[in-house]
């Protein structure tokens, strides 16, 4: 077919649940992903048989890299990049003393455009080709991060987080200026090219219940828009959401009480969370965000990965950034593998578990399952190319490594930002180390 790519190159994916099956994990040695003009893949599977099919191709000889499905970050914060490492800090004092005056910097506009820039480069140099972002409580700043985020080729969905209560003045408005601004955000950046609309209340302590009546106003005006918010991180958190909502049974229930807890709601972190809870996040088919790091970093305790599967309640991994300590999904991956092996309501996790939570998990999470997260003929070419710096600790172990479940524990272990070769969304580079050299 003309206008055919194929990239040659080591290849794994995760076109089943690992979770439900032991065969989710499918490799290829010697492997290949065909896909068409429009970034639709076209054919997956070993390279002889892959060229064969599509004998006009153009071929891309990368069997010097590993092929894996683009990672989708489901819950990240625009601003935060600067307080990464700011350490010695539970979850409320760190948002007082550290967090909070730097988004406040984001009233700056000049500040916040470069930092909107900046972030979705990085976003791409560390192999993140989806994301779920908590943007800015400005407008203007919304703005400059929709428009870095449709200069950058990603697929981002995110919205101005609203809150009116219990934060620094120059970042709390009136539940009907939330409504007002986001409307205006909405009908310019929702649905444009890769971009989609995220409701997004910062969290029931910031948010009133007219204000959450907002968020559900805009979400029920916009379709294919996502909601997101924080529930159930640190137990300081919950107490003083159960004094702000004393007739809501749980933290769960402010947002169930508002009507917010759909199949396009994310809500971040849920570590302390009572089965009452995930039977109803379950049925309502809301999809939470495990962000292993973040949790760590801020003493908030351990994701219950075990009680969430059991319960059938979906989640991917988000890296939480600035609480958490990196954007690189594959950190996240090692570090959710870390904190699960050490729990009683741990899950023992696998390279294939790792693999689909830091894919298709979050595509899935994302409403965006149909199009993105694994490499399954019909979906889109979104993917990147992990290459081991030269003579260093990840070439040395994949040189040795006997199999896939080897190969992909050391990527997780040791690839970082520095070993993405290159990162492409429907089949296009959005990022490449050799074009930045």
């Amino acid at each position: 077919m003309p206008g055919t790519t194929i990239i040659r190159a080591r290849v794994a994916h995760t076109p089943r649940d690992p979770f439900a099956t032991s065969d989710a994990l499918e490799t290829f040695d010697d492997g290949a992903v065909a896909f068409d003009q429009a970034g639709t893949i076209l054919a997956t599977g070993p390279h002889a048989a892959v060229a064969e099919a599509h004998p006009a191709a153009e071929t891309l000889d990368r069997r010097d890299c590993v092929l894996l499905p683009g990672l989708i970050d489901t819950h990240v914060h625009f601003p935060q990049i600067p307080v990464i490492g700011a350490m010695g800090l539970e979850l409320l004092d760190w948002l007082a003393q550290r967090t909070l005056p730097e988004e406040a910097k984001m009233a700056d506009l000049d500040h916040a455009t470069k930092a909107a820039r900046r972030f979705t480069r990085l976003l791409a140099r560390n192999g993140t080709t989806s994301a779920l972002v908590f943007g800015s409580h400005f407008p203007h700043a919304q703005h400059a991060l929709f428009e870095a985020a449709d200069a950058s080729g990603l697929r981002i969905a995110s919205g101005l987080v609203v809150s009116d209560r219990n934060l620094r003045p120059e970042l709390e408005v009136t539940p009907d200026e939330a409504y007002e601004h986001s409307r205006v955000l909405i009908d310019r950046w929702h649905g444009h090219g890769r971009l989609r609309y995220a409701v997004t209340p910062r969290f029931s302590v910031s948010a009133s219940e007219p204000m959450l009546a907002a968020s559900k106003a805009l979400l029920d005006e916009t379709a294919g828009a996502l909601f997101t918010s924080h529930v159930n991180e640190s137990v300081g958190e919950i107490a003083f959401v159960k004094e702000l909502f004393p007739d809501a049974r749980d933290y769960v229930a402010t947002y169930e009480d508002a009507g917010l807890l759909t199949a396009r709601s994310v809500l971040a972190h849920n570590v302390h969370v009572s089965d009452d809870e995930l039977a109803r996040l379950a049925h309502a088919h809301t999809a939470v965000a495990h962000c292993p790091s973040s949790n760590a970093f801020l003493s908030s305790g351990i994701f219950p990965m075990a009680r969430h599967v059991e319960h059938g309640v979906r989640f991917g991994m988000g890296t939480d950034v600035g609480a958490g300590t990196g954007l690189s999904m594959l950190k996240e991956g090692l570090v959710a593998y870390h904190v699960q092996m050490v729990r009683d309501q741990g899950h023992m996790l696998g390279p294939a578990h790792l693999l689909y939570l830091a894919t298709a998990a979050g595509a899935k999470a994302l409403n965006l399952g149909d199009m993105a997260g694994d490499l399954t003929p019909g979906k889109q070419a979104d993917l990147v190319l992990i290459k081991p710096p030269l003579d260093g600790t990840l070439e040395a172990v994949l040189e040795e490594a006997p199999d896939w479940d080897a190969a992909l524990g050391a990527i997780f272990t040791l690839a970082r930002e520095e070993a993405i070769a290159e990162t492409r969304v429907a089949g296009e580079v959005v990022w490449s180390r050799v074009r930045e050299a």
